[in-house]
């Protein structure tokens, strides 16, 4: 029998109610600390259901020492009931961690019903929502099915307008993150770069999106070198993916999202380590986080114009593989020296940066990219640096980084490490020529991308650190991550996104034919 796909558990069904129901195997109920120092619930409601005095719980609290702190949860069996308590915090960030903690207590159960205290707003809800769905994901496959696992909660708050929106969003970019989690985890046995744009292709369909897949064929014909160079050594040839969405009536201006599709990354002829290519096929995490937030678009009525590019190739090597001196020319016309074949996702990204600039002439540019080992041995694996051009699309990405709880951390485009890049046959190199190794691996990358948006406002965002995750933390499981579709998610449903970004002269974008 052939394997199936399948997560342990799936993303369990979410209601957003008024009422504590009466017919669930599982209650979750909040505890707050008054100024006295004792713990009460404050949803009267969910105890009068459950059956479950203050006192008792009280009494529960006491015996086991519960702090309520960090996120952590106290479960309770009374009979044939099933209680978890926990400490709502008082941020989202608090409500996201300990909602992860609460459904990684429901693992026995089909249903469960979670209050939430009456002071909980819309951000809140939305939080909570977000760590229901994130906390408990695993990806399996399996040629059987999984047994039962939580499949439908209750949420009860208050169902006030803007509240039930919160809730609608949270749930469908909680989706968004499961799908570029499943993306970056599925095998690279699987995951060619042809697979991924079929899967591509499948998305558009089904979320209303343009689409066109570019075959080696075309990239050849328009020029796309460092892609074809990237892919030039695997038995799966490259793709060039491209995702347009065009809202109904659409503000002045255009976003262009470029992803990392490395399917799996060998290092190519410069070769990584047996345990350096373990993760390698979470290499186009960016790839997948760029889908996934594409995905989105269309329920989060974005107002603008927004163009996703995925350049997918397998980086192995062989006898066709792009060597070490080799010089490839880029979409743009600019030739690159490649010095190190492992430096293979500047390569590809640089020609979809110059195709954007060039073609689609965007407002802004942001790419995502687990790009290099310099940043999360420098930020470690919380944060993504951020580096950017213009200031105020670096503030609108650290605000939006801030309230989806995925961090960024800016970083400078130094430049006096600028003639690292200089190579003496070709116009730049892909990492730093000899003599030049400033030990910014990191920063250095980065000014290699710049040298392809110009003058076109840029951010660019290595993932390299929170794009994996090595154990389970919060909302945050062991593996691939999906970051990044919170903030990007949040970032373009702002009524504007582009408000202060717009290059003069800007026009709606068109729609591309899919």
């Amino acid at each position: 029998m052939s394997p199936t796909l399948s997560s342990s558990p799936r993303l369990p069904t979410l209601r957003l109610t008024d009422a504590v129901s009466p017919s669930v195997d599982a209650y979750v109920i909040p505890m707050e600390r008054s100024g006295d120092g004792e713990w009460r619930c404050p949803v009267p409601d969910a105890l009068a259901v459950v059956g479950i005095d203050q006192a008792t719980l009280s009494s529960v609290i006491a015996r086991h020492g519960w702090s309520g702190d960090g996120g952590d949860v106290l479960v309770h069996v009374d009979g044939s009931r099933l209680v978890v308590l926990f400490c709502p915090g008082a941020s989202p960030t608090d409500l996201r961690r300990a909602a992860a903690a609460v459904v990684r207590r429901l693992t026995k159960v089909e249903t469960a019903c979670a209050a939430l205290p009456p002071s909980v707003g819309a951000e809140g809800v939305a939080a909570f929502v977000e760590g229901l769905l994130l906390g408990g994901y695993r990806f399996r496959l399996s040629s059987t099915p999984n047994g039962a696992t939580l499949r439908a909660v209750e949420v009860v708050a208050r169902t006030a307008q803007r509240i039930r929106t919160a809730f609608q969003r949270a749930v469908r970019i909680a989706e968004g993150v499961v799908l570029a989690r499943d993306l970056a985890t599925m095998p690279s046995s699987t995951k060619s770069p042809a697979w991924l744009a079929a899967q591509a292709r499948l998305i558009a369909r089904r979320c209303g999106l343009g689409v066109r897949v570019r075959t080696e064929r075309e990239l050849a014909e328009e020029g796309f070198g460092g892609i074809l160079g990237v892919g030039a050594g695997s038995a799966h040839p490259p793709r060039l993916i491209e995702l347009t969405y065009r809202p109904p009536d659409p503000l002045p201006g255009q976003v262009v999202l470029i992803g990392k599709g490395v399917t799996f990354d060998s290092g190519g002829l410069s070769l990584k380590t047996a345990s350096g290519m373990v993760a390698m096929k979470t290499d186009m995490a960016g790839g997948g986080a760029v889908i996934a937030t594409m995905s989105l678009l269309r329920d989060l009525d974005v107002r603008v114009a927004v163009t996703g590019l995925v350049p997918g190739a397998e980086n192995m090597p062989s006898g066709s593989a792009l060597r070490p001196g080799d010089v490839i020319t880029h979409f743009d016309g600019t030739t690159v020296e490649v010095l190190n074949t492992d430096a293979e996702g500047r390569l590809i990204l640089a020609d979809a940066i110059g195709y954007a600039r060039r073609v689609l002439q965007p407002d802004v540019i942001v790419d995502l990219a687990t790009l290099t080992g310099a940043m999360s041995r420098g930020l470690g694996r919380r944060h993504a640096g951020l580096f950017a051009t213009d200031e105020r699309l670096a503030a609108v990405l650290l605000d939006a980084a801030e309230r989806a709880g995925e961090y960024l951390w800016r970083m400078p485009f130094v430049e006096e490490y600028r003639d690292a890049l200089d190579s003496p046959i070709a116009d730049l190199a892909n990492v730093a020529v000899a003599g030049k190794d400033y030990g910014a691996g990191g920063i250095i990358a980065a000014l290699f991308l710049r040298e392809f948006a110009r003058d076109v406002p840029f951010a660019h965002l290595d993932i390299a650190g929170p794009a994996r995750a090595d154990a389970d933390e919060h909302e945050i499981v062991k593996g691939a991550t999906g970051y990044g579709v919170r903030l990007l998610a949040r970032w373009l449903a702002e009524p504007d996104p582009l408000r202060g970004l717009r290059r003069r002269g800007r026009r709606a974008a068109t729609a591309v034919p899919a």
